[in-house]
């Protein structure tokens, strides 16, 4: 679960390490465990540590697994969902919430700083490590790697084959009947079908609000502070846990006196609350890809009498395509996945399919679960197949300039 973020940090600090400490190992003579010792370890001291605050907020923070295959194991997760939902005491589900959210918001500060550590790190000068062809190493690698590979898609085969089973554990016989979803839940594929609109609307508003969002700190003239101030704002969702994030919303939209209440119970209240949930992180990938791009292109636009917002549209939008490509990708496969925050907020005409997975399963329905749960993977599966090919048409018509750069 936590492993994909954990191994792309750890991957990025190994790429941050400067070539020419090991070339100067090299030339002292000292062996691989003596250069792991005292060059890679140290280089990724920040990374490691980066790695285990941001596997502990996941793992700490998650409501899913805990609350399907956790059996009676109880987690401060699953206990702020009995105390909603169970007991209707909002009250102790507030006081649970926020032991939930200090160890996550203090392991997300952690994190923060040792990442700005790490940037701290590194230079203009520094040269990026590749490791050299070594055909016992790589095949030992390829190994290791394959069987984690295998170790994953398993649990995915398991829970296909589970949708096609008849009755686990009982009758194994193949059938289809687990798809029929109007037989097993009242809103039959409707809950699929909110998801798909969830999904699409968060992957559409949330595209729009972050990368223009990110435009208007990185591109336009403005006082330091203020910009990381919001900055800084920006980055809290990371450390907001789900599960607290719609309880809020609860207390917020719920009221009476609050003219914004009409939104609550409908579609657009999930839609909020998943693109504030997932903000933080297609912020940074705007930011960085931002960042490339020459500062002076809004002077020469200027120049030529050509206003900001006329050079974003008609400049920095077509080149960072590919960017936003991914951005709405993250939001839409994530808003597929998501259940923690719209657990809470979901109504009746607004369930979505993994509220219905975890309602299947509490009622032993483990056959529609599982069909249901493939449905979600199906089409994260498809969406990241498009966006694979649409990558490669836009890289090739606005990656250009970078070979122009070199």
């Amino acid at each position: 679960m936590a492993a994909p973020i954990a191994l792309m940090i750890i991957l990025t600090s190994l790429l941050t390490i400067d070539r020419r400490l090991y070339e100067s190992a090299r030339t002292l003579r000292a062996g691989r465990v003596r250069t792991f010792l005292t060059v890679t370890l140290p280089a990724m001291r920040f990374g490691l540590a980066a790695a285990f605050f941001a596997t502990f907020t996941k793992v700490f923070t998650d409501f899913g697994v805990p609350i399907t295959v956790g059996g009676n194991y109880p987690v401060l997760a699953t206990d702020l969902y009995k105390k909603v939902i169970g007991g209707f005491d909002f009250q102790m589900g507030a006081v649970v919430g926020i032991l939930l959210f200090i160890p996550a918001a203090v392991a997300f500060m952690a994190s923060h700083f040792l990442q700005r550590g790490q940037k701290g790190s590194t230079d203009g000068r520094t040269v990026a490590y590749t490791p050299d062809k070594s055909r016992g190493r790589d095949l030992a690698c390829l190994a290791f790697c394959s069987l984690v590979a295998i170790a994953i898609l398993g649990i995915l085969v398991m829970a296909v084959l589970g949708s096609f089973f008849k009755l686990w554990p009982y009758n194994l016989s193949l059938s289809l009947a687990s798809y029929n979803f109007a037989e097993h839940e009242p809103s039959g594929w409707g809950a699929y079908r909110n998801s798909l609109k969830l999904a699409t609307g968060v992957a559409v508003t949330g595209t729009c609000l972050v990368f223009f969002g990110a435009w208007l700190l990185e591109r336009l003239p403005g006082s330091g502070w203020l910009r990381g101030a919001i900055n800084f704002l920006c980055m809290i969702p990371l450390a907001m846990p789900g599960m607290v994030l719609g309880l809020s919303y609860i207390f917020f939209f719920n009221s009476p006196a609050n003219p914004l209440g009409g939104i609550y119970g409908t579609m657009m209240i999930l839609i909020l609350s998943t693109v504030v949930h997932l903000y933080t992180v297609p912020h940074l990938t705007a930011l960085t890809a931002l960042k490339q791009l020459d500062p002076g292109l809004e002077a020469v636009g200027s120049s030529l009498k050509i206003s900001r917002f006329s050079t974003f549209l008609q400049v920095i939008l077509p080149v960072s395509l590919p960017t936003i490509l991914r951005i709405a990708s993250f939001l839409f496969m994530n808003s597929m996945t998501t259940i923690s925050a719209l657990i809470f907020l979901y109504s009746a005409n607004t369930k979505v399919a993994t509220v219905s997975v975890i309602l299947l399963n509490d009622n032993a329905m483990l056959g529609p679960a599982a069909a249901m749960s493939v449905l979600i993977v199906a089409t994260s599966a498809a969406v990241v197949g498009m966006q694979w090919l649409l990558m490669q048409g836009l890289l090739r018509r606005t990656e250009a300039w970078r070979g122009l750069r070199r």
